[in-house]
Parts: C-alpha cells; sequence; structure tokens
C-alpha cells in the first residue's frame, strides 16, 4: 500500500507542472474575428478558449474582472477605454487586423450603385446593422450613413444588433433586406453577397487593436502577428495589416 501511494505521490509531482503547460489561453474577442480566430487557435501550441461578443460587451467584462489573457476588439476606442480603467496588467495594445465595410443582401441580389437608393432596396423591409453606440461595425455604419447624408432617412428602417455576426445572420435568414457588416464577415456567409463597398474615408479606420493581461496572453498576441496567423487573417476576407 506504501508503494502504492509513493507512486501516486511521484505522478502526481510529474503530472502537475504539465497540467500547469497545458492551462488554456483565454481570449476574449470581437464577434467578427470568429473563424479566422478560430483557426488560429488550433494552430496554437496551447489550448486556447475564445469567447466572442460585441467589443462593447468584451471590454466591459474584462474590466469587471472577467478572466481572459488576451483581449481583441474592433475598435481603438474600446480599447483605449479598457485601457482608461486601470487594470494593472493590461499591456499597451498592438493592432493585428484591419477590415473593411460593406452591404450585402442575398445572393441574386444586384449591385448597389448609389447609397442614395438603400431606402429604395429596402422596399419596406429592414437595414441590419450593429448597435450604433455599443458595437464598432454599428458606429462605422452611423459614421458612413452620416456622410453620405442618409442616416435620418434610415434610422426608422434599421434592425440593430448585439454583434455585427447577428446582423449578418439576419440577412443570410431573409429577416433582413439589407445589412452592412465587415467584408471578413461577408466572407464566411455564403448566403450573401457583397452589393456595395463602402469607401475607406468615409468613416474611422477599422482596426482590431489587442491587449494581453498575461504572459501566456502576450505570446498568443505574438503567434497572431507572425506572417502564418497574418495569412489566416487574410484568408477570412481581413485587409492586410499595413505596417
Amino acid at each position: 500500500m506504501k508503494s502504492i501511494l509513493a507512486l501516486l505521490a511521484i505522478f502526481t509531482t510529474l503530472a502537475a507542472p504539465l497540467q500547469a503547460e497545458q492551462a488554456p489561453v483565454t481570449v476574449f474577442a470581437a464577434a467578427s474575428l470568429r473563424g479566422a480566430l478560430d483557426n488560429i487557435g488550433a494552430g496554437y501550441d496551447l489550448p486556447v478558449v475564445i469567447s466572442y461578443g460585441g467589443s462593447g460587451t468584451m471590454a466591459r467584462q474584462v474590466a469587471a474582472g472577467a478572466q481572459a489573457d488576451l483581449v481583441i476588439l474592433a475598435s481603438s476606442t474600446w480599447m483605449t477605454w479598457l485601457q482608461n480603467q486601470s487594470l494593472p496588467d493590461l499591456s499597451d495594445a498592438q493592432i493585428v487586423a484591419q477590415n473593411t465595410l460593406v452591404v450585402i443582401a442575398p445572393v441574386g441580389a444586384p449591385a448597389l450603385e448609389d447609397p442614395a437608393d438603400l431606402l429604395a432596396r429596402l422596399s419596406g423591409g429592414r437595414l441590419a446593422m450593429g448597435q450604433r453606440d455599443a458595437v464598432p461595425a454599428g458606429t462605422y455604419a452611423r459614421q458612413w450613413l452620416e456622410t453620405a447624408g442618409i442616416w435620418s432617412t434610415l434610422m426608422p428602417h434599421l434592425a440593430e444588433t448585439d454583434n455585427v455576426r447577428a446582423a449578418l445572420a439576419l440577412v443570410a435568414r431573409a429577416q433582413a433586406a439589407l445589412g452592412v457588416v465587415y467584408a471578413s464577415d461577408a466572407a464566411a456567409e455564403p448566403a450573401v453577397e457583397v452589393i456595395y463597398t463602402v469607401p475607406e474615408d468615409h468613416h474611422d479606420p477599422i482596426l482590431y487593436p489587442a491587449a494581453s493581461l498575461s504572459p501566456a496572453g502576450g505570446a498568443l498576441l505574438a503567434f497572431i502577428l507572425a506572417p502564418e496567423a497574418q495569412a489566416v487573417l487574410r484568408d477570412h476576407g481581413f485587409a492586410p495589416l499595413q505596417q
């Protein structure tokens, strides 16, 4: 019996470092990174657990004490807000991805030549987009529509969602006539197609800042910035990262 207990003690001692090495890296990320970040995480040396949501939601959860090693948002504004919360372990932010804003419709829809035609193209339906004050894609969409001079006209026809992937789903399921999402979202959904690409100078730059809260998060962040992971992001429709 003593020999068995001794063996168990040895096994436990040897297994503890292995279990510690295999502890998952926890990431809080903007919903638009789903798919691309899943693939990147699958190629990492350690298990990666990712929680997705609107950037505002993710930032508030981390500020409230949610345990995360790495946070990646779709908004520099929300990252600045998070860094102003005086979290002692939060690193400086680094940009890991860029994106483009597009208008989508169900497959087969004709191209949108002029944003002024958006209301007519809705034909009584809704324009799906993220919540204007909490979801970065919604904020960028509002900036564009204001620049185009059609925000007040379209406001009564909006279907605002908790995150950009929810707006994508509304169009894919034909529950909204059109949607404003990222190019990477459109690339992930075969039931929709891009009918208009929003000029980049009609809204703030769409950047994805990331900040670590632990050494494990910092190591994963370095992995995401490496050429192999950046190629995965491009394959999923994200714009090339400008150095």
